[in-house]
């Protein structure tokens, strides 16, 4: 089991390293410039190699949603409805706006243009924001991963030991009292060693 939960965690670290890459793809298709300027003149790194490593967002992104939407289910439910939001193009919407712009706008390349002068009113970049904030909830998982995992691993031992507890009740109630002593004891055994290793 232990090793089941490893897994678990370096698949959250390595989608939020993903996560990190499709970011600064974004930020890259969108703002070239600005990030060409920020690695040469602040970070004074080699831009040109720094863009030969990101993939391209269209093609990259989806695979990571669909892993990614997946732990965020079982790890962090109650943020599971965000980040579909900020991916799905809602339903109800009447009109597009770089508040509601979302993911899924992105990967279309829906523009928004208004007024005679054909001003942009939401474009690729209103996606940012949105997929920030879903590379932000993977962070947040990863923050929380171990006590999280915890968490799970008590659910499971606590259903295991409530399974074997019923089957002791079922025996003692059919009169099979040493069966049933038994496991009740196997029962009681395990979760006092699980307490003392606990301790320690």
């Amino acid at each position: 089991m232990k090793s089941n939960f490893e897994q678990i965690k370096a698949d959250v670290k390595r989608l939020n390293a993903q996560g990190v890459n499709l970011l600064n793809a974004i930020r890259d298709e969108q703002f070239p410039e600005q990030m060409e300027q920020h690695f040469t003149n602040t970070l004074k790194k080699n831009y040109q190699e720094f863009k030969k490593g990101l993939p391209v967002f269209k093609s990259a992104y989806q695979p990571w949603y669909s892993e990614a939407v997946a732990v965020v289910k079982i790890l962090l439910p109650l943020r599971h409805s965000d980040f579909v939001r900020l991916y799905e193009k809602p339903k109800g919407r009447k009109e597009i706006t770089r508040e509601n712009y979302v993911v899924e706008d992105y990967l279309s390349d829906t523009v928004i243009i208004a007024g005679f002068d054909k001003k942009v009113v939401a474009g690729p970049d209103a996606a940012i924001p949105a997929f920030e904030q879903q590379y932000n909830i993977i962070g947040a998982i990863l923050s929380t991963i171990d006590s999280t995992l915890l968490d799970i691993r008590r659910e499971i031992q606590a259903g295991l030991l409530d399974a074997e507890l019923d089957k002791a009740a079922l025996l003692a109630k059919n009169k099979q009292f040493r069966a049933a002593g038994v496991i009740a004891g196997i029962v009681l055994e395990n979760t006092l060693n699980r307490l003392a290793n606990a301790g320690n």
